[in-house]
């Protein structure tokens, strides 16, 4: 029977790719090899890359716009150093929004390069919202924020404008919103939640906000050698790679962004309105903040956790569980994740309601 793949992470992809991975592991592109066992060199992998990196930069709408895309290693922890190790000065500064495990973990990267200006931060209330109200300092080398967290299940509906730049983790929700990117500088997201398996990281940046910090950067955390090489610099980690690309097919061939995002909206309102209807659960996160992405709620009684979780197994749902730093229950409702899946937990909570 199908299983209802709810993981935050690695996570659920489309069944096509699925499909065409597996095809590609016995024999890639009729080469008699398998995409495990081909050269990073040979002419058929670069292609792979080329279009990956051409692909993400058209799905986002910034082709011929002074970006290039790169696919790295290390995720978005190691993008955490990279970040200030390529765009702060010496002695410089830079701006930090707080908002959840992941954006914490940024921030303690980057004190490590200079003054690192928290502007606002919701700790204190176990990031069960955005930070709003805070100002950006003009004199910061740049601004670093996380557009959905994971762990909480919030996400930002809006970003600042500032005349800095930009940088966003957008690790679980890139590809999965229209948003006007040309307002970002640099963008990082680990593929393991909406564009691939874990080992690749995308990173999309603006061209002319490097080389301005006059710090010696080591050559692995230097965006502009991996950009020089064409995201080739030391041997890339091929089969996440290739299934990016194929993900990033998928989401062209259902419409685009755009599509995505309709379908995202609706798997996301079916769910939280459950979660508002029935008297047996509560959201975790502020209404305004909702992430489309990671839906977080919670029993009313926790009397009820037993019979409730019998019953999403019973319906062969995978990945319920919330993380341990909120509790209760957290869907993960990725672009791959399809609405009947998403029926199928909702049907559970009612059942729930029936029973008790």
């Amino acid at each position: 029977m199908k299983k209802h793949n709810y993981s935050a992470g690695p996570s659920i992809l489309p069944q096509e790719v699925f499909e065409k991975a597996s095809k590609a592991v016995l024999n890639f592109n009729d080469s008699g090899l398998s995409i495990l066992e081909i050269s990073h060199r040979s002419k058929d992998f670069v292609a792979v890359m080329d279009e990956a990196r051409s692909l993400a930069l058209e799905l986002l709408g910034l082709e011929g716009k002074g970006y290039q895309a790169l696919f790295l290693q290390g995720g978005a922890s190691t993008a955490f150093l990279m970040a200030p190790y390529n765009l702060m000065k010496e002695n410089g500064k830079a701006a930090y929004l707080d908002s959840g495990t992941w954006a914490t973990a940024a921030i303690k990267e980057a004190k490590l390069f200079g003054e690192t200006v928290v502007v606002g931060s919701s700790k204190e209330e176990n990031y069960n919202h955005i930070p709003k109200g805070y100002s950006i300092p003009t004199d910061a080398d740049y601004f670093h924020c996380t557009s959905n967290n994971t762990i909480f299940g919030t996400q930002m509906k809006e970003f600042p404008a500032t005349n800095i730049p930009v940088v966003c983790d957008m690790s679980s929700d890139i590809f999965s919103r229209n948003l006007d990117f040309s307002k970002f500088d640099l963008i990082y997201a680990g593929a393991q939640k909406n564009m691939g398996p874990a080992g690749t990281t995308l990173v999309v940046i603006k061209e002319e906000i490097l080389g301005k910090n006059g710090r010696t950067i080591p050559s692995m955390l230097d965006y502009a050698k991996h950009i020089k090489a064409e995201s080739m610099y030391n041997t890339p980690p091929v089969f996440a790679v290739y299934v990016s690309l194929l993900t990033l097919q998928w989401i062209k061939s259902k419409g685009g962004i755009a599509a995505v995002e309709k379908l995202n909206d609706a798997k996301a309102a079916l769910l939280y309105a459950e979660i508002d209807r029935n008297p047996l659960f509560k959201g975790a996160a502020a209404v305004e903040d909702r992430s489309n992405m990671n839906v977080t709620f919670l029993l009313n009684n926790d009397e009820h956790t037993a019979t409730f979780d019998a019953l999403w197994k019973e319906a062969n749902i995978s990945g319920l569980p919330g993380h341990r730093s909120v509790g209760g229950y957290r869907a993960s409702i990725y672009n791959a994740m399809p609405i009947e899946s998403v029926q199928v937990l909702v049907d559970v909570m009612k059942a729930l309601e029936s029973k008790v």
